[in-house]
Parts: C-alpha cells; sequence; structure tokens
C-alpha cells in the first residue's frame, strides 16, 4: 500500500502485517471496505431499502468499531478485525446516487475491487434469504447501479444480497422497497442481518471466494416458501 492508504491505516496495523522495512511503499495488508446501501434520514430507517445499513450497523456494533465519521459523502468507520484492517461506510447521498460516494472511497484507498463488498436488498431472493457473490450485475436496482457506474463499470466487487421478497401484486416496486417489513419480515430481516455480520467477518478471515462457498450453502434452502416470501 502507498501514499495516503499507507499513512491512514498505519495506526490500525499490527507489526506482524507490516513489513520491516521502514518505508511506507511497502506492502502491508490490504484493508476490505464493506459498504452498506441505504437512505439517509429517519424517515427511511428500518425500511426495505435500508437493509444495507441494517448490515454495517451490525457488523460495526459486533465488531465495536464506531460509525461517526464523515466521509466522502458517507458515515464512515475503520477498525480491525482479526488483525486485518476493515473499512465501513454508509453512503449518505440518497440511494441511487451511492456510487459517488463508494467510487471515491476506493479510489482514495487504492483498493482493488475484490477487496470490496457492497450489501443491499435484494427483491430477487426470499425475504431474509442472503447471497454472497464476488461479481455481477445490479438487476433492477438503481443504487448498484450506480456503484458500477463509478467503479468504472467494473463489476468485479463483492455483494452482499439481501432478500426483501417481492412486492404483492401489482404493487410498486418503488412504493415496496420504502415500506417498513410487517412483524414476520422485520423478524427474518433481523435474524439475516445477525447472519450477514458473521459472514462479513468470515469474508475477513477466510476471503471473499471461501466465505461465499461456505455461506451460500447454509442459505440455499432458507424460507423455501413462495407466497409467504411477499411479505408486507
Amino acid at each position: 500500500m502507498r501514499g495516503k492508504l499507507w499513512v491512514r491505516l498505519a495506526p490500525f496495523l499490527s507489526k506482524r502485517y507490516v513489513s520491516s522495512s521502514s518505508s511506507p511503499s511497502c506492502s502491508a495488508t490490504q484493508p476490505w471496505l464493506f459498504i452498506g446501501l441505504g437512505n439517509p434520514g429517519e424517515k427511511y430507517q428500518s425500511t426495505r431499502h435500508n437493509v444495507g445499513f441494517d448490515m454495517i450497523d451490525a457488523f460495526a456494533e459486533s465488531q465495536n468499531i464506531s460509525l461517526t465519521k464523515n466521509h466522502f459523502k458517507a458515515l464512515f468507520g475503520e477498525g480491525m478485525v482479526d488483525g486485518i484492517p476493515v473499512l465501513l461506510a454508509k453512503p449518505q447521498t440518497y440511494i441511487n446516487l451511492s456510487g459517488e460516494s463508494a467510487g471515491a472511497l476506493a479510489a482514495y484507498y487504492k483498493l482493488p475491487l475484490h477487496r470490496v463488498v457492497v450489501a443491499y436488498d435484494d427483491t430477487d431472493l426470499p425475504c431474509g434469504v442472503l447471497r454472497l457473490q464476488p461479481k455481477g450485475g445490479y438487476g433492477r436496482h438503481n443504487g448498484l447501479k450506480s456503484v458500477i457506474y463509478h467503479f468504472r463499470k467494473n463489476r468485479e466487487f463483492g455483494r452482499l444480497r439481501v432478500g426483501i421478497g417481492r412486492p404483492p401484486g401489482q404493487m410498486d416496486p418503488k412504493a415496496f422497497v420504502l415500506q417498513k417489513f410487517n412483524k414476520t419480515g422485520r423478524e427474518r430481516i433481523d435474524s439475516a442481518i445477525k447472519e450477514g455480520a458473521d459472514i462479513l467477518k468470515l469474508v475477513v478471515s477466510k476471503g471473499l471466494t471461501e466465505a461465499a462457498r461456505v455461506a451460500n450453502v447454509d442459505q440455499k434452502y432458507k424460507h423455501l416458501v413462495s407466497h409467504d416470501q411477499q411479505l408486507l
């Protein structure tokens, strides 16, 4: 790691992760950047579209990382997890412009995109089901579309998809994602958020590929129901 990245993260890096050379250009363990997508403000708290924020909050709490800084249009925190530096961000741009923050953060810290994981809501998965992937498209998610655009259209970054189910009947998907969960849906999401925090910790310790292999097997047969997933 070089320049600003090394200087900024040096206080967090233990000696066993830094070369014995005094030169700041020497390599150290690259950090992970975990980004959760959502909308800022009390109005949007606990809505389906904000499960990415919920995921980052849960992981931050589990690792005693404070999200109190404002950094590149995001609430930001940094810490160590199993001796590895981790950066957490919740873009405050409103969800459809999330890439403005995500792209700037990845560029500032000079991170290869395989060290980035974006958590977001996904209507293509049943409520409470998670899927960890090393790359992919954006589906119908405009926030993820913005992230890809600001990553110079590079899709080779990790994503933690949080299933929220499909809108019922002819309901407008835009209205659906901005609503809060009912009791059953909230319980499933709260359980999934806890599981997701553990998955992110596994990403740090085992890497994205191995974490995905383990996590996706566990999630594969979760909530094998069709109509019950379309929760209001």
